[in-house]
């Protein structure tokens, strides 16, 4: 397991992406362009390599055959065309010929076939977008009632190239709509649409053989499961400066899709995280710099091209013209101003804070711990640092500072926490556990192996009445910890299932295996190598930990996480460990939820919550929208409306004074329904534990 494994993973399908994200043409077949792009001797030698680090290496021991073949021939289609906006049904037949090629190409023989239905795509993509110029010579008629159906993942291949026209000029007047949504007039929306479309043909023009070559090699890693990667040397290089923070800018990892930039996860600590109005899965369309910088159009770039706009020195402004996560194109766009900084370590470390519950006419103190990821300075500690950073040792001095203050619980909280190091998060799981095992890994050739807690004589640093809050995004090593606390029975699992990552990766530099010939090297390979399981024996790849206690939570499990990915590894089981776990507390649990159920009843956060989940899923299930511009707009006045309302809902019955418009609410007013509904059950927990209601948690052994 990799240290920021969610941010690697998420910056690196991003690359994946936005290598190729646009463009496109039209005709019933495509022809072969003058400058075509051709495979490199050294392609040739990447994909061998690769392919026996596939076959010795990867944890499922995959063969490359022609099994495998057809199924890197449907990813690497993905991959090119996802949404169906370019290629020919009669183009995927032509495809046809390669299906069971692609094993023999990757292992020896020319990557022509490759690049041949590269080749196909570029032409198709060129004849989308000058068509879409050409639907730009007249101002469409935007009272005329239409559908537009954007998204085509699950749509058949259009047969003709007359079926792509008309997609296209939908397409081409819902990117006028969007604009005249935004009050610009149609002279200004053409030449907004037409420099978009142009750049689009553009970047097609400046892809390079090592972008079809990484493109294609990521649909081969990808179709083994979804952690497995390759970065060229280019990008390779680019992942170094993430991994190691030593850059300047807003601090959030990016991907593209469906031609839009979207934010995958805000990096603790970092300038975006601190501001707090950029979210996961807002989408990107335009940036801006300094205060007065003229906004430039983003849709349909490339990623790191995206990237190199938003970085800049440090103490600098950017501005980022958004579309808020969930909402439809020109509904809702805003304008956020960040100031660029540094990711520094100590900025993402452990912070507390106690809040107080009114229970029984007594005031509860209740810690909350919230750990933003798996941390630990490995370079100060090899040069012996006794002060070296970690996540344990931060949590363990914060428990002794809120333990002074005379706390009646504690939550840890591990929501959006995607990971870091294993070694933490054993580490953390010892502070809560005497000693004992805490996690299992099997590698490729099923040797299991035991980590223990490191520190199995050190006392219990907190033993009161605990609960670990949790989310979708909480992965890798936060649910190894999540786990060890709920098989030990030590605590209460609170939230919604996890991500669902048990995979362990290695990176394997392959410079260090081939020869250079030139300077261009060869990138990396990220390949999964094991598993990890529970102290029961039971996986946590694709199903997560299941909190005990769940809380509704407006991140969608059926969109987000290990299990919507196809490729993704099994859930499984291996024998169970030894060890030592507390009276179980199923009871409690039990008595915990009907309490939590009650209070929720009468929670006006809390039916807010639920009401604003429900308007949100609404919103995201939509496939197509009108062209109408008085229907959209209608829409956008509706939802607005119906936002206003259910806030004023929650803040007429908590005794608020209403507010007349969105833009007067203060994101400091805006509750954290989760962390407050956990800090009512860990108070119930203390209070039961306080009449004793709560079994003694004595160490029993288990098989």
């Amino acid at each position: 397991m990799k240290a920021l494994e969610t941010r690697r993973r998420a910056w690196f399908a991003g690359l994946l992406l936005g290598l190729l994200a646009a463009p496109v043409i039209a005709s019933d077949q495509a022809t072969v362009s003058n400058d075509d792009l051709l495979p490199e001797s050294r392609h040739e030698n990447i994909g061998e390599l690769v392919t026996q680090f596939i076959q010795k290496s990867h944890y499922m021991r995959v063969s490359v055959n022609d099994e495998l073949s057809s199924r890197v021939m449907d990813r690497y289609i993905e991959a090119l065309d996802r949404n169906r906006m370019y290629l020919l049904a009669s183009d995927i037949e032509y495809f046809e010929e390669y299906r069971y090629r692609l094993d023999d190409v990757v292992r020896s023989q020319p990557l022509n076939p490759v690049f041949d239905m590269f080749s196909v795509y570029r032409s198709r993509v060129r004849e989308r977008f000058e068509f879409a110029l050409t639907q730009l010579e007249n101002e469409p008629d935007l009272l005329l009632d239409e559908d537009y159906q954007f998204d085509r993942e699950n749509m058949p291949w259009a047969i003709t190239t007359a079926e792509l026209d008309e997609l296209w000029r939908q397409r081409v007047k819902n990117d006028v709509l969007n604009l005249a949504l935004a009050d610009k007039p149609w002279d200004e929306s053409r030449d907004v649409l037409t420099k978009r479309y142009t750049r689009y043909l553009k970047r097609m023009d400046q892809v390079k053989s090592d972008d079809v070559f990484e493109t294609f090699m990521n649909a081969f890693a990808h179709t083994l499961d979804p952690h497995s990667s390759y970065l060229s040397p280019r990008n390779s290089e680019e992942y170094r400066i993430q991994m190691s923070l030593s850059y300047f800018g807003i601090g959030a990892s990016l991907q593209t899709e469906d031609d839009y930039v979207h934010i995958v996860n805000i990096i603790p600590g970092g300038p975006a995280s601190i501001d707090g109005s950029l979210k996961p899965e807002d989408k990107i369309i335009g940036v801006a710099q300094g205060t007065d910088g003229a906004m430039v159009d983003v849709i349909g770039w490339r990623l790191d091209d995206v990237v190199d706009l938003i970085r800049g020195p440090v103490d600098t402004v950017v501005r980022l013209h958004i579309i808020p996560a969930g909402a439809l194109p020109g509904n809702s766009d805003k304008e956020i101003s960040l100031t660029r900084g540094q990711v520094r370590l100590e900025e993402q470390a452990a912070k507390s804070e106690i809040i107080t519950v009114p229970r029984d006419g007594r005031e509860w103190s209740i810690g909350v711990i919230e750990v933003p990821s798996f941390y630990r300075d490995y370079r100060a500690l090899s040069n012996g640092d006794k002060n070296y950073t970690s996540t344990t040792k931060d949590v363990k001095r914060l428990i002794g500072e809120l333990e002074e203050q005379g706390i009646d619980g504690l939550i840890i909280d591990l929501r959006d926490n995607g990971g870091g190091h294993l070694t933490e998060a054993t580490a953390l799981s010892g502070l809560f556990i005497d000693n004992g095992p805490v996690v299992q890994l099997r590698n490729s050739n099923g040797r299991i192996s035991r980590l223990d807690d490191p520190d199995p004589v050190a006392r219990v640093a907190y033993n009161g009445p605990l609960a670990v809050l949790i989310n979708r995004f909480s992965a890798s090593a936060s649910e190894i910890f999540a786990a060890a606390i709920q098989d030990y029975a030590r605590g209460v699992i609170i939230g919604q299932k996890t991500f669902g990552k048990g995979t362990v990766q290695n990176l394997y530099s392959l410079d260090q295996y081939l020869q250079p010939e030139d300077d261009k090297g060869f990138g990396q390979l990220t390949l999964t190598i094991g598993k990890y399981y529970r102290v029961t024996g039971e996986s946590t790849q694709h199903r997560g930990v299941n909190p005990d206690i769940d809380l509704p939570s407006p991140i969608d499990s059926d969109e987000i996480g290990e299990s919507v990915r196809d490729s993704a590894l099994p859930w499984d089981t291996i024998q169970t460990t030894r060890f030592r776990a507390g009276e179980p507390l199923d009871t409690t649990i039990h008595s915990l939820t009907v309490r939590h159920s009650e209070r929720a009843k009468d929670d006006p956060n809390f039916q807010y919550l639920m009401r604003y989940i429900e308007d949100d899923r609404e919103a995201r299930s939509r496939t197509s929208m009108s062209l109408n511009i008085e229907t959209r707009r209608a829409e956008r006045e509706a939802d607005l409306v119906r936002a206003l309302d259910l806030e004023n809902e929650r803040r007429k019955a908590l005794s608020l004074e209403p507010l007349e418009s969105l833009e007067d609410l203060d994101d400091d007013e805006l509750p954290d329904v989760q962390l407050d509904q956990a800090a009512g059950i860990v108070t119930d927990l203390a209070v039961m534990r306080e009449v004793k209601a709560v079994p003694a948690q004595t160490a029993q052994i288990r098989p």
